[in-house]
């Protein structure tokens, strides 16, 4: 009798598992993935980061200003362009979303924020960022929380699942409309 009862509840979770796995709509992306910098569209090397909350652009000459009585970010971004093949640079001016402390084992460093914009897949994703000079690092972007949760899921064995592909007609994913789960820690 036990080993009915097994078989059947194996079989009855393989057939919830393979329903839940149909309805669930939820793209799977790699721990790194091609994106473009909107609307530049310069194509830059991106890790899926679980361990960060905040999303991270590599900035140079970063530089606060006042505008209209608001303060505002002025800063280069100087990437391979990975579809190209060579190094291009871009200055951004934008406004200051936040100011953003990160505590680690040198010490706290203090990095402005500001709102950008990437595709991944077909969808412009308009994200928090925070500047910082990532020249020494292998992934000039690094997406957080904050972002994944947008995206969909991980899969750690797997790069480059969806190159970038959007164009005029993209769904865009705008910042203002977001909700965030406090799961994520927020």
């Amino acid at each position: 009798m036990p080993t009915k009862i097994i078989i059947i509840t194996v079989l009855l979770a393989g057939l919830f598992g393979v329903a839940f796995a149909e309805g669930d709509e939820q793209r799977v992306f790699g721990w790194v993935e091609m994106a473009t910098i909107e609307p530049w569209g310069a194509e830059a090397k991106a890790k899926l980061d679980s361990g960060a909350l905040t999303s991270s652009m590599h900035a140079e000459h970063v530089d606060g200003f006042e505008k209209n009585g608001e303060q505002w970010v002025r800063f280069t971004v100087e990437i391979k362009d990975e579809a190209k093949g060579e190094i291009v640079s871009k200055t951004f001016e934008r406004p200051l979303y936040r100011d953003l402390t990160v505590q680690g084992a040198g010490g706290q460093d203090h990095r402005p924020v500001v709102l950008m914009k990437l595709c991944l897949g077909d969808t412009v994703y308009e994200e928090q960022f925070s500047l910082e000079d990532r020249d020494d690092m292998n992934y000039p972007i690094l997406l957080g929380r904050r972002t994944i949760q947008s995206l969909g899921l991980i899969d750690v064995t797997k790069t480059f699942l969806h190159g970038p592909s959007c164009g005029d007609g993209s769904a865009v994913q705008s910042h203002q409309n977001k909700e965030l789960d406090p799961d994520i820690g927020i």
